[in-house]
């Protein structure tokens, strides 16, 4: 048993995300025995991630405000505190926060054999796509 370090809180990059987004990372892997990345991140209103998919899929935990989450199918799922979201392996979707309010979820997802390719992210989601609910 040991204590991980804690690393700081980062703001995440514009490629990946749209308006202000922060995580705080909870559990990183250290070595090769560790598989779990878990990071709790919070969303300014409106802001959402890209296009992305996971290759051991996803799972997410409302801890305050309103989600969204978005697949390529059209549905989109709004989840409120205490309300958890699976996305399937492959699957490609999208996070955010509704659009009048902050959100923060825990996101928890198993790092591939080959750590490059745990998450593929894709092209920024489009304001219609965001809008159409």
């Amino acid at each position: 048993m040991r204590k991980l370090p804690q690393p700081a809180t980062t703001k995440n990059p514009p490629e990946m995300f749209t308006g202000d987004v922060w995580l705080d990372p909870v559990a990183s892997p250290q070595d090769g025995d560790q598989r779990m990345t878990v990071a709790l991140v919070r969303f300014a209103p409106g802001a959402r991630t890209a296009w992305h998919s996971h290759a051991r899929g996803q799972t997410l935990h409302v801890t305050s405000g309103v989600a969204l989450f978005g697949s390529r199918d059209g549905s989109v799922i709004e989840a409120r505190a205490g309300e958890t979201v699976y996305c399937s392996p492959g699957e490609e979707h999208w996070h955010g926060a509704a659009p009048d309010a902050f959100m923060e979820h825990l996101a928890m997802l198993e790092s591939a054999d080959d750590p490059a390719g745990t998450t593929t992210w894709l092209e920024h989601l489009t304001d219609a796509e965001y809008g159409a609910r």
